[in-house]
């Protein structure tokens, strides 16, 4: 360990421009097994390990880096699977620069940080060859029953916990495949769909019951799933986009998710659509938002074909809520950004969207979070020809109460269900919480860890409701 000094900081190598504009599969090629060790073997191993505490789940960084560092894989997986239940997932999507890797002593001391997401990424693929991936232990049966709405990331690791303590565990999922956005929303060149789908095989051969194409509120009230199940983890993420309300946008504006939707389903294999609107081949497109679904759109849209990408965000680019590695991959691939602007309207003409008109933006005083707020610029407008627009300013709650025909569920203002912080139960009795339909949209790793609290809440509160029946009897 302590190698830092003599090794330089290494990521996998990335297939070329040219070659992944062509195809939606990983950019990145993995690492070897002797890069893998030679990064790993970069760990200070500091005293205190800031990498553990810039990770949601509180990973055991340094451990497992000092593991693969001495090629002892399979206990480095073991380590590494021990806090979560998806590390090759984490591996490939978190943003490790505003976390782990961003925390990281090495990175602070100005020689690069631990490439800790390829390393971890590389341990738990490698256990996945080897067959070190072992079913699910399920624990003795409890007679009990848990009911999960959503398949996303919270879903999914509230129910491998569950299922492993005992319980019987259906998952409710409106769509036709379990996995939420991490089939549908994430593009397959961050997370081929295979890696997703082996871990949702896992679940099913552990005995967790998925029940696809169910809609609660139009199959079932949640009052109908909570008679089924002695406790419910609402688990459904946060759908509702966030529209644009300049002049032009409400008709030809798209959806950022309807539009990796279909891209994904094009990936997977799934019939063509029968028309071409989703489709940005031979289009001039312009997509408005800074995050990562921004980033997902602009380097989907470049691989099926655009003629152009433009992103346009409000504030700068040191301001700009997505993953710079991100950004970073976008321009590469041939996006162009332009920093601090808006759209001040969408222009057609005849049938069809023609441009955006541009307003430039400045950064004013702080806001209430204390980033500098953009304004307008005065005097200062353009328009970029466009065809197709897409809006990816992120996503709120639905109207829970009333598309789970369930007035009594409390929720805040902007939609996010109300919960007890102590035990992330809600306001309806047996009835939990996690991912961003708590927190509001985030990433995938807080999610997975709001899915493993609301398992541990949920265990106490039906084991405390077993003793309670038992006193009575």
């Amino acid at each position: 360990m302590l190698r830092f000094v003599d090794i330089d900081q290494t990521y996998p190598e990335k297939r070329s421009e040219g070659e992944r504009r062509q195809d939606f599969k990983e950019i990145y090629r993995g690492f070897s097994t002797g890069a893998a060790a030679e990064q790993a073997s970069r760990c200070s191993q500091c005293g205190v390990p800031f990498c553990q505490s810039g990770c949601p789940l509180q990973n055991n960084i340094p451990d497992w880096l000092m593991l693969a560092g001495e090629d002892r894989l399979r206990e480095a997986y073991d380590a590494s699977a021990a806090t979560s239940t998806m590390p090759e997932i984490c591996g490939r999507i978190c943003p490790q620069d505003r976390l782990c890797e961003g925390s990281c002593v090495v990175e602070k001391s100005k020689h690069g940080a631990v490439t800790i997401g390829a390393v971890e990424q590389y341990i738990t693929d490698t256990a996945w060859k080897e067959g070190w991936v072992e079913p699910l232990h399920v624990g003795p049966e409890r007679g009990q029953s848990v009911g999960i709405i959503g398949s996303g990331p919270a879903g999914l690791a509230a129910a491998e916990r569950l299922r492993e303590s005992g319980f019987s565990v259906t998952v409710y999922e409106r769509a036709d495949r379990a996995g939420g956005l991490l089939m549908y929303g994430i593009p397959g060149f961050k997370l081929e769909k295979t890696v997703v789908q082996r871990r949702l095989d896992r679940l099913e051969q552990g005995g967790v019951v998925f029940r696809l194409n169910f809609e609660v509120g139009r199959d079932a009230s949640l009052d109908a799933i909570r008679a089924e199940h002695h406790a419910v983890l609402l688990a459904t993420g946060v759908y509702q986009a966030r529209q644009l309300t300049c002049p032009g946008s409400g008709d030809g504006v798209l959806p950022a998710l309807d539009f990796l939707t279909r891209s994904n389903r094009d990936d997977l294999g799934d019939p063509a659509a029968n028309d071409t609107v989703l489709d940005a081949r031979g289009k001039r497109v312009v997509v408005v938002g800074g995050g990562d679904t921004a980033m997902d759109c602009v380097r989907t849209a470049i691989r099926q074909g655009a003629t152009s990408v433009t992103c346009l965000y409000r504030r700068d680019r040191a301001n700009m809520p997505g993953s710079a590695r991100e950004v970073k991959h976008a321009e590469e691939e041939g996006v162009v950004f332009e920093w601090l602007s808006a759209p001040l309207a969408v222009l057609t003409q005849g049938d069809g969207i023609s441009a955006v008109r541009v307003q430039g933006m400045r950064l004013g005083a702080p806001d209430r979070s204390g980033r500098r707020a953009p304004e307008a610029d005065p005097g200062k407008t353009w328009d970029i020809g466009a065809d197709m627009v897409i809006s990816a300013l992120g996503f709120t709650p639905e109207d829970l109460p009333v598309l789970f025909e369930s007035p009594d569920l409390s929720v805040h203002r902007d939609g996010r269900v109300e919960v007890d912080r102590a035990t992330r139960m809600a306001s309806l009795d047996g009835v939990f919480v996690a991912g961003d339909l708590h927190r509001g949209a985030s990433l995938v790793v807080w999610a997975i860890k709001d899915g493993l609290d609301a398992a541990r809440s949920i265990e106490s509160y039906l084991d405390n409701r077993m003793r309670v029946l038992g006193a009575a009897e």
